[in-house]
């Protein structure tokens, strides 16, 4: 009997490749389950009694969550990535360290074989083929879904004849949470003009008075909040999402185009990760030099789209993440934030690095550090080969 090992979620699509790899292929299936964060205790334990309800030989978790912040979420906040200024790659960047940890578990237990949910439509087939071509060239990846053609619908139908009891009606939207975000699809998204209903949101809004945040951050990462300090900024980005999800903060649809080519939209809710990068972003303004947030911006583009699309095993990622690193040196310090329903606004900062400090000059009332003779001489030198550019060719009369 052939080893398979399967990416599974305990969700509508992995329960389906469970159910039938095991009973119409006959395969030997170890389900694994890599939690990057989204899951709770009780989440896991219903997951774990559901998989082996399905007929297969072993059901493993992986908790990577602690390595998907050191390899991959630190650079995301470093780099203030916001897919098409609006998505934070909740699921993209999951799905990376999700695929590389599936891997190299396989390769950990002899299997010949690895298989995934996902459906030949969207960007995760990529991610999750071109990670294992890379680290286990030579193993079988098994798509069930996406080789079979199969709706949901489909799925259901099948999942019901077998006995196989769920909540279907969550079913109809396609759910998957992580501590750096929770993606929803489902009919709405798959239309241009729809949005989602509010009972399709995971985190139903609970809170509507005004309230105020303040995230405290080291060398560019987020270290504590409302003045509680963290070892673990995974422990704080989960505080943060405490706070800040019941207000309804950090929901959007995001449209994009995927990596095979059509246009996409998936639904998406980020509380967390949207305030701490759009903090960060805000200490960097006041932290870093013209300069250094030029660059910076190109190079965060670049890693968003090369890692969203699945390169992040290209060794110039590292080169990026070490740029992005080194930049952060005198990123730190206090912001604050005003938290409302479905909204939030950045109230300001303090950092002792803070180069908008006063002794220097105050934007638009007095300077400093210069006279207005310097500032005359500068101008003139500054715009010297815009002006002879324009007397050589003046227009001829």
């Amino acid at each position: 009997m052939k080893k398979v090992v399967l990416a599974y979620s305990g969700g509508l699509d992995t329960t389906f490749c469970a159910l039938y790899l095991s009973k119409d292929l006959g395969y030997e299936v170890h389900a694994v389950l890599i939690n990057t964060g989204g899951f709770s205790k009780d989440e896991l334990l219903d997951t774990e009694k559901r998989a082996n309800s399905l007929g297969i030989a072993s059901f493993t978790i992986l908790d990577v969550t602690s390595i998907y912040y050191n390899e991959v979420i630190k650079y995301l906040v470093f780099g203030n990535v916001l897919k098409n200024q609006t998505y934070p790659l909740s699921v993209s960047a999951e799905r990376i360290l999700q695929a590389k940890t599936l891997a190299e578990h396989a390769k950990n237990i002899g299997a010949k074989c690895i298989a995934h949910g996902s459906t030949g439509a969207g960007n995760d087939q990529v991610r999750f083929d071109m990670i294992f071509q890379t680290i286990i060239p030579d193993i079988e990846i098994i798509t069930p879904i996406r080789d079979l053609k199969l709706s949901r619908e489909a799925e259901i139908e099948y999942l019901k004849s077998h006995g196989i009891h769920m909540n279907f009606e969550k079913a109809a939207y396609s759910i998957n949470k992580g501590i750096w975000g929770t993606s929803v699809g489902g009919k709405e998204t798959l239309t241009s003009s729809q949005s989602l209903p509010e009972e399709a949101w995971p985190t139903p809004v609970s809170k509507t008075e005004e309230e105020e945040i303040t995230l405290g951050y080291e060398h560019g990462e987020l270290k504590s909040v409302n003045g509680e300090a963290f070892k673990n900024p995974v422990d704080a980005i989960l505080k943060v999402n405490e706070i800040v999800a019941p207000f309804g903060i950090g929901r959007d649809i995001h449209v994009g185009d995927t990596i095979i080519g059509i246009k996409g939209r998936v639904g998406f809710e980020a509380a967390a990760p949207l305030l701490i990068i759009k903090a960060h972003q805000l200490l960097e303004k006041h932290t870093l030099t013209k300069w250094q947030i030029y660059w910076k911006n190109q190079i965060s583009e670049f890693y968003g789209n090369h890692l969203h699309e699945g390169h992040y095993l290209d060794p110039v990622m590292r080169n990026l993440e070490a740029f992005l690193a080194d930049s952060q040196k005198f990123v730190s310090g206090t912001v604050t934030a005003c938290l409302l329903p479905y909204r939030f606004q950045l109230i300001g900062i303090a950092s002792k690095h803070d180069l908008m400090a006063s002794k220097f000059g105050s934007y638009g009332e007095m300077n400093k550090g210069y006279t207005a003779d310097d500032v005359k001489g500068f101008t003139r030198i500054l715009g010297n080969q815009t002006a002879i550019f324009h007397q050589v060719n003046q227009p001829e009369s």
